[in-house]
């Protein structure tokens, strides 16, 4: 046998040995990551619930309050997103200092966002009957949103420390309180809807009051719990956590902004889309709200894979590990695109079974809104595979440092692509809000195949550019 061809042979044993490696990395962290995330979208998921025993028109004006609400949500997530990869950076190079004006830095955005994007919560609601919706649904949603924008600073600050925690790898308290949080919202929804114990039936109201509710007991057990954890609190109570440090501000600023403003260009694409739906009709947007709530549910396991994906790149490129990070951004691909195929077989056979968990068949005038949504999951079930494939694809991307890229590759899949697509189908073609699923499928697809492309060619110039690359891996931490 040739010296070449035992290279060969020697190389592809330990390509193969290094994929095997990355898996339980990758899964590792991802697995409560994706625990906490379905236990997260559990809230809303029980809101939505609740509210389709009131009626379609409160699942209508409760959709179109929560779009806007979750809109600027992302939007400050995104800016305190980087944190995550920043700590990880930070931990890797055992600076205890500069993890702890991370924390502080990330405090700092998401009060700012949360201040202003109550504000502008507070503004909207009554200008939404401009943009062609239904004048009754506006003034519920209005109601709503009246009592749910308070709600954004303690949402913020619990999305600050979960990015905290995992970039230092210990994601654990989250799911915890995440789970008892669902206990609650549960209790506090029946309780605040009906009325019980002295209390009044706030009905559509009461499910709000719930949620800002939750929102600050879940941010005050989550820092509790880290301030009982012998390994995080010294980050949290470090005199650099209370102290104003410009470079770690600028850092999470720089790092963040570019991430906040691609979580805006997608939440918009969705909340744009929410709108044209809603002019549609009533049921149209009670559909919408049910069909975007099964599919987020899904959506979790990406996004999961997508923060574990993003912090292990980061890692692997501090210690200028080039193949690793192809290989985790191509792993966490495919495991995002595996895990929706079961979900897809489901939804192809019971779609009607899964759509009356959320609308009762029962309740009159449900039936045509149950089968509106039952058909969109037809569509979803191809459509949240690209879906899953460009939230993972923004999360490689970001753990190489290009947080720039993604965002302009948003404005094209999602704006230029997508919005056109879904306009055309559903209003100019007539296909109604089947059309517009349609085109948004198109527009996920094409944001995907841009952004895997996009991480591919980035790793390879950093390769490049890197002198000394590593020509093996080391093992994953």
């Amino acid at each position: 046998m040739s010296t070449e061809t035992t290279g060969a042979n020697r190389a592809e044993a330990a390509g193969a040995a290094g994929w095997a490696k990355r898996s339980p990395a990758l899964l590792g962290l991802a697995f409560p990551l994706i625990l906490t995330n379905f236990a997260h979208v559990a809230l809303t998921t029980v809101d939505i619930v609740m509210l389709g025993r009131l009626g379609a028109a409160e699942v209508a004006a409760a959709g179109l309050a929560l779009a806007l609400f979750n809109q600027l949500r992302t939007t400050g997530t995104g800016l305190v997103t980087g944190v995550g990869n920043l700590v990880a950076e930070a931990r890797v190079r055992e600076d205890g200092e500069r993890v702890g004006a991370l924390l502080f830095a990330g405090f700092f955005w998401a009060t700012v966002c949360g201040a202003v994007f109550c504000a502008a919560l507070l503004l909207v609601g009554p200008l939404l009957v401009l943009l062609g919706q239904d004048p009754v649904v506006v003034d519920r949603a209005g109601d709503f949103l009246a009592v749910l924008a308070p709600g954004m600073l303690p949402c913020l600050w619990f999305q600050n420390l979960r990015h905290f925690t995992t970039g230092l790898k210990r994601p654990g308290p989250l799911l915890a309180i995440t789970l008892a949080s669902v206990v609650l919202t549960i209790g506090l929804n029946h309780l605040l809807m009906y009325g019980a114990f002295g209390l009044p039936a706030f009905g559509l109201v009461g499910v709000a009051i719930a949620t800002v509710t939750v929102f600050l007991l879940s941010f005050l057990a989550f820092a509790a719990v880290i301030l009982r954890d012998g390994a995080l609190r010294p980050y949290l109570t470090s005199p650099h956590a209370r102290r104003w440090d410009g470079d770690a501000v600028r850092s999470v600023w720089r790092l963040g902004l570019p991430v906040s403003g691609t979580y805006a260009s997608e939440a918009g694409f969705f909340s744009v889309l929410t709108l044209l739906v809603g002019s549609l009709g009533v049921e149209a947007l009670a559909a919408q709200t049910v069909l975007n709530q099964i599919v987020y549910i899904v959506f979790m396991v990406s996004a999961g894979i997508s923060h574990a994906a993003s912090i292990l790149i980061s890692e692997a490129g501090g210690r200028g590990d080039h193949r690793g990070v192809r290989r985790t951004g191509l792993l966490g691909t495919a495991w995002g695109v595996i895990a929706t195929l079961p979900v897809a077989v489901v939804y192809l056979a019971a779609p009607e079974a899964i759509v009356s968990l959320f609308l009762p068949a029962e309740h009159a005038g449900n039936a045509d809104v149950i089968a509106l949504t039952a058909t969109g999951l037809l569509i979803a079930a191809l459509m949240q595979v690209f879906d899953a494939a460009q939230n993972i694809g923004n999360g490689i991307l970001r753990g190489t440092g290009d947080t720039a890229g993604p965002f302009r590759i948003s404005l094209v899949g999602y704006w230029l692509i997508g919005l056109p697509a879904g306009y055309l189908l559903g209003v100019t073609a007539g296909w109604g809000v089947e059309g517009v699923w349609t085109g948004q499928t198109v527009g996920l697809a094409a944001t995907a195949a841009l952004l895997l492309t996009a991480f591919l060619r980035r790793v390879d110039r950093l390769h490049r550019e890197t002198p000394g690359a590593p020509v093996t891996e080391p093992e994953p931490s």
